[in-house]
């Protein structure tokens, strides 16, 4: 019993710190837009997202009932199963957020779960509809619906703001920025924190301390809701710098646009009990949003590796659990060695990190990157919107565009 509640315990801090992870590499869903264009400075954007996120894990338990009850079956389901199912998440986390790409933190952790519940329970312990009309059809739709609705959205907020003020408007989207932003990190806390809780759930549930079906104890909502906001307040910097600058460049007008159509996305799938990526959201809001505006372009080289990665998420989180769970399945020593494996990769991860800090007094700052084919294509047929010296200079007659260097004539009329 006492080496049952060992590992009961550490599968319960293990589910922290990956719920830790996934608030520093979320971070970005909710601020990298309000970081980029300025509406707020970046220790305060964090700060307020990561109380948000606390606030927002207390307002539904239906995504962590997914978790727990649903995708897969509790019964074949023993604590290392999840344990080496956290390790598979958190290894991806940490990976995607050293090379600063937006992957999805849900996914992830739903990907070690069901490569460690097939390699302890085989096929038949993963319920095949859940996982397809609450996981996979979700992961699809999230970012077309949210790009979609941000591009009509980015669209209507400049058709409706041509006759306005340009520095009256500009403030009020940032205050707009701000209030969207929040939205999202209340969003987040009620989808994301909600995985962790499930987890947590789940292990209880395998181990005999609480019964089968239940809601997640109110001690689990505290402590997840704690854990994911301690990382938001850290910031996922490497992934803000991708979000706010590596997609796209994005306006006051168009951040707003993107963080109110991501939010009414997650909101709407937490309602709904799906375990949606808030990251898929928000990134195809940000991409949607930039294709809004005339002139804008998205990269589309950062966009592919950002696909690629998105793709490999569930199968790469899956093979990881998988072979953690086997390893675990020799004893006592075989979770240790899992374990130790766990914790020098993520002190190597960290260190490596370190090569190139990316921290809040630099994460606006991004190189020029090439331009692939699609972004020059548009790019060519897209004419930039004019300037205010461009459009003053439309005004002047041609005859008194004379240039500033041309000297007077100094030729008399002869008498």
């Amino acid at each position: 019993m006492e080496s049952f509640s060992l590992i009961l315990a550490i599968v319960v801090v293990t589910a922290l710190a990956f719920d830790f992870t996934n608030g520093f590499h979320d971070t970005a869903n909710a601020m990298a837009t309000t970081i980029s264009t300025g509406a707020m400075r970046p220790k305060i954007a964090v700060a307020m997202s990561a109380v948000l996120n606390l606030v927002g894990a207390f307002l539904s338990v239906e995504v962590a009932n997914t978790i727990s009850k649903g995708l897969v079956d509790e019964a074949g389901i023993r604590p290392e199963v999840i344990f080496a199912a956290l390790v598979g998440a958190i290894l991806w986390n940490l990976l995607t957020w050293l090379v600063g790409l937006p992957s999805s933190s849900s996914h992830a952790l739903m990907g070690g779960l069901i490569g460690a519940t097939i390699a302890s329970a085989g096929v038949g312990a993963v319920h095949g509809d859940v996982l397809v009309t609450k996981v996979l059809i979700p992961a699809i739709a999230a970012p077309l619906v949210a790009g979609i609705a941000a591009l009509l959205a980015t669209r209507l907020t400049y058709s409706l703001g041509k006759k306005a003020d340009g520095d009256a408007s500009k403030k009020g989207y940032r205050a707009g920025q701000i209030a969207s932003a929040g939205l999202v990190s209340l969003a987040h806390g009620t989808n994301d924190a909600q995985k962790t809780m499930g987890v947590i759930t789940l292990a209880l549930v395998a181990g005999g301390a609480v019964a089968p079906d239940s809601d997640p104890p109110m001690w689990v909502i505290l402590s997840a809701g704690i854990a994911i906001a301690l990382g938001t307040y850290l910031g996922g910097w490497r992934i803000i710098r991708t979000m706010g600058k590596g997609l796209t460049d994005l306006q006051p007008q168009q951040g707003f646009a993107a963080q109110t159509s991501a939010a009414t996305v997650i909101l709407a799938s937490s309602h709904l009990g799906f375990s949606l990526s808030t990251t898929h959201s928000v990134s195809g809001a940000v991409m949607g949003a930039g294709l809004g505006r005339t002139g804008g372009v998205v990269r589309w080289s950062t966009a592919t590796r950002m696909f690629v990665a998105w793709g490999l998420t569930l199968p790469a989180a899956a093979l990881v659990g998988a072979l953690a769970e086997y390893v675990t399945g020799f004893g006592n020593w075989g979770t240790a060695v899992v374990a130790i494996f766990l914790v020098a990769s993520s002190a190597v991860i960290w260190k490596l990190s370190r090569r190139e800090v990316v921290d809040h007094t630099n994460v606006n700052e991004v190189g020029e990157e090439p331009a692939g084919v699609v972004t020059t294509a548009i790019a060519a047929v897209t004419p930039p919107p004019a300037g205010p010296s461009e459009e003053l200079a439309a005004t002047i007659p041609a005859q008194a565009q004379a240039p500033a260097d041309r000297k007077p004539s100094t030729t008399t009329t002869p008498v």
